[in-house]
């Protein structure tokens, strides 16, 4: 290792040790935790617990769960991972050395901006990639006991949703992007990183927004003919949307005939001419849907943010 990939090295391994005491606790906590889960799992307490979101009681009529504050927390974490990693990996990147005014000082030993820029951010993307995927799929392992039950962690909670799969990666690979960006572009780190919390949260905020208005995933319709029960919810994320659908096909809200079922509810359909139930909601197959397209999304805008930060590099250094 030499020249400007010792360099980066150098200035960032104090980062790198960091990034492994966290995987490093979270692997621990991880595994002592998903032990009880899996112990508490398999002694028959949740036996009786079907699949689905309402909540299983015990003999005291209370709600079981298992303890899944820990794997929340995780889940929490990886979705922070884009701000963290942008304001503390990502502005100071290439931030210091325009504040300190050094970046200059190595350009005159002979290296080009190209492989000063390159060596840095090629060591803080296989950084930020290894610690937020490893990340993602201890989150995935961990949850495996308490998948989609009424006492554990459904797909679409936002832990889960937005705190495990590739789309993890993508967005930390985004916060990294915005972070080096703003270091470029604003000659004070401190500022760099407010500029990077403030854009990389809005886009947390945002995207989390597009999921639960099922913007770019759109909600399925589960009908039933005639009074007969709904489809079983199940693992499927609903809307909150249910109603009644008339001959014509007008759908219309379920309190129009707000009984659950029995000759009441017969009643009300025929004296409104409502031939079926509905209600809109999205099946456990979408977390990948949702995934894949927010990796897309985040990925692209990643890549968007390097080019722009490469072709401004000469105005800046």
């Amino acid at each position: 290792m030499k020249g400007s990939l010792w360099l980066a090295w150098r200035q960032q391994r104090a980062l790198i040790v960091c990034a492994v005491l966290v995987l490093a606790t979270a692997a621990v906590i991880a595994v002592a935790s998903r032990s009880g889960m899996v112990s508490s799992v398999d002694s028959g307490l949740f036996d009786h617990c079907e699949i689905g979101p309402l909540y299983c009681t015990g003999a005291d009529g209370m709600p079981l769960r298992l303890d899944v504050g820990p794997l929340q927390v995780l889940g929490a974490l990886n979705i922070a991972l884009p701000v963290l990693l942008g304001m503390f990996w990502g502005a100071p990147l290439l931030g210091r050395d325009r504040e300190l005014g050094t970046s200059r000082m190595v350009l005159a030993q002979g290296i080009s901006r190209a492989q000063w820029f390159a060596g840095r951010f090629a060591l803080a993307a296989l950084g930020t990639t290894a610690v937020s995927g490893l990340l993602a799929l201890l989150f995935s392992w961990w949850r495996q006991p308490a998948a989609d039950r009424s006492y554990g962690v459904f797909w679409y909670e936002t832990v889960a949703l937005s705190g495990s799969g590739p789309r993890t990666v993508a967005a930390a690979l985004f916060g990294l992007s915005v972070g080096t960006l703003a270091g470029l572009l604003v000659r004070r780190v401190m500022s760099a990183m407010a500029l990077t919390l403030l854009v990389t949260a809005a886009m947390t905020a945002l995207v989390e927004w597009s999921h639960k208005a099922r913007l770019l995933v759109p909600a399925h319709s589960y009908i039933s003919a005639g009074s007969q029960p709904k489809p079983d919810m199940g693992d499927k994320w609903s809307t909150g949307h249910y109603g009644l659908i008339t001959a014509s096909g007008r759908r219309d809200d379920v309190m129009n005939c707000p009984f659950p079922s029995g000759r009441e509810l017969r009643e009300c359909m025929a004296q409104h001419g409502y031939v079926a139930r509905f209600y809109e909601a999205n099946p456990v197959s979408d977390y990948w849907t949702f995934q894949w397209l927010d990796t897309a999304v985040l990925g692209g805008l990643a890549v968007v943010l390097i080019a722009v930060t490469v072709l401004l590099l000469r105005r800046r250094i």
